[in-house]
């Protein structure tokens, strides 16, 4: 395919909607600013290192004011690319940029040791990657080819044929971005990212769009990031989780993750990795497909807060279930989660936590969990995990409202496990595993203010003699229109404020003062 074509290509996609800073838009229709790779020397090959002569590209666009750096088709083998503003890379059609093997990568950068402990070493550090830009504005990855993160540590310490992803020189991210703005990612895909696929830290005005991941840990972290849009992307990520917004203090501040949107994704952690990307499909082996993770999640990094956050219109296959969590004094709230279906979930559908892990600077008080609408919602086949909605003694999670739910447990638990107490763990890893097995088909409440459900079905395949609802120190709960598995309806302890009504086969309750009761379908 000539350049002319390419940029052809390039401005119909523009045409199409793409939104490009407008020295992009300028420089995709002029000669000296549409720069191929290999006019640089970049041989595209799979064996030469072509980093230098992509970088010396990088450069020179950016000298003129921004522009395309193209790749056409081939195989570009790399150490790190480092972005600069106003500088677009254009993958074309059987175009990769290929992660080389061993330890050519730019240094992880010093950190602050104040508060490098708050977080893991990957959200620490953004140069030892693959491709990353710090403090650059108007840049963007487009064009239907591929990164291959081969030669990226996972960053689980030794990895079998890596050193230590701590090591100089190792690099551990496909994608790293640190304190930018204007940021476009469309269309391209990320085969094996490494620790992350994509690791946004300090980032606004942020566009992912139509990605393809297939990865062996995290796929996108978006990370104390403002004015996110995530739409119509794939990931596969058997071995953690799939679309992850967190709040770190990895700036050496807090800075929460606002005014996010996540809309028409497909995540799951069923298949082995590159079967998503190359058609086939593969199933993980079951031993992989038993913990599979593949979820989206707000947590578990969360020091600065979570707002406005609406996730829309997504797909869970045979992974772990939606997950928000609040641990390290972070404010989670007005979050609006709607269209969803899930399928084999691999714990619990829904977990909401609370805690006081509190990883971060000393004298933070917890944080807080609330105002958050979940509506039609439908999962098949989840865990005997049920959903989960937990706060702390004197913190609890507040303003719940459920609607419109179909959930489809595969049940089984017994009498003996419906009389089980299970431990409040307050100060553990947020994971739906973390209390053991629960007294509960459908839902566990504990330590809850203000929780509504209401159009609820829950179903289990095997008979399970646990309560379908246990509540716990809850005060204010309303439940309407609920059909429930035949048996115990709900087992309440130290509940005020409640209300049943309007379901066919339990009868109407209503008080006020603090029980603790079963009540029966």
């Amino acid at each position: 395919m000539t350049n002319q074509c390419s940029r052809r290509r390039f401005l119909q996609g523009v045409g199409a909607g793409l939104i490009l800073p407008a020295a992009l838009v300028r420089a995709a229709g002029a000669d000296e600013f549409w720069l191929d790779v290999r006019k640089l020397g970049a041989v595209g090959d799979g064996k030469a290192i072509d980093s230098t002569a992509v970088n010396k590209a990088i450069d020179e666009v950016a000298a003129r004011g921004g522009g395309v750096v193209h790749f056409p088709p081939g195989t570009y083998a790399c150490y790190t690319i480092r972005l600069k503003s106003n500088v677009s890379l254009h993958l074309e059609t059987g175009a990769t940029i290929l992660a080389a093997s061993g330890s050519g990568y730019d240094n992880a950068e010093p950190q602050d040791a104040a508060f490098e402990a708050y977080q893991d070493y990957g959200h620490n550090h953004w140069r030892n990657s693959l491709i990353w830009g710090e403090g650059v504005h108007d840049v963007a990855i487009l064009g239907r080819g591929m990164i291959w993160g081969k030669g990226l540590s996972r960053g689980l310490g030794s990895d079998r044929d890596l050193p230590k992803s701590e090591q100089p020189g190792v690099g551990n991210k496909a994608i790293a971005l640190k304190n930018c703005r204007n940021v476009l990612l469309r269309d391209f895909s990320i085969l094996q990212g490494g620790w992350f696929a994509l690791l946004a830290t300090g980032v606004d005005n942020m566009t992912i769009d139509n990605l393809i991941v297939d990865t062996n840990r995290d796929g996108f972290d978006i990370d104390c990031c403002r004015n996110v849009r995530v739409s119509n992307c794939t990931v596969n990520s058997p071995w953690d989780d799939g679309i992850c917004p967190k709040s770190s203090f990895a700036l050496g501040y807090a800075r929460a993750t606002e005014n996010v949107t996540i809309t028409n994704c497909y995540v799951t952690g069923h298949y082995e990795m590159g079967s998503v990307i190359d058609g086939t499909w593969k199933s993980a082996p079951p031993e992989l497909a038993a913990r599979a993770t593949g979820r989206i999640k707000c947590g578990t990094e969360s020091n600065g807060g979570f707002k406005n956050i609406s996730i829309s219109n997504c797909v869970f296959d045979r992974c772990r279930g939606l997950a928000l969590e609040s641990v390290d004094g972070a404010n989670l709230e007005d979050i609006t989660i709607t269209g969803i279906t899930m399928r084999g979930v691999t714990n619990c559908p829904l977990f909401l936590r609370l805690g006081r892990r509190m990883r971060g600077p000393a004298g933070v008080p917890v944080g807080t969990l609330k105002r958050v609408i979940i509506s039609n919602i439908t999962s098949y086949s989840a865990s005997p995990l049920p959903s989960i909605i937990a706060g702390v003694a004197g913190n609890p999670v507040e303003d719940i409202k459920i609607s419109d739910l179909y959930l489809h447990q595969v049940g089984g638990g017994s009498a003996e496990l419906a009389k089980r107490d299970p431990p409040t763990e307050e100060e553990k890893y947020p994971e739906p595993t973390m209390f053991g097995e629960l007294p509960a088909s459908g839902f566990f409440i504990r330590n809850a203010r203000n929780i509504e459900m209401s159009n609820i079905e829950i179903s289990t395949a095997a008979a399970d003699a646990r309560p379908a609802l246990w509540l716990r120190d809850v005060a204010g709960a309303d439940f309407f229109r609920m059909r429930l598995p035949t048996g115990t309806a709900y087992a309440l302890d130290g509940v005020a404020k409640f209300r049943s009504f309007g379901s066919r086969t339990i009868r109407d309750i209503r008080f006020d003062e603090r029980q603790s009761r079963t009540i029966h379908e």
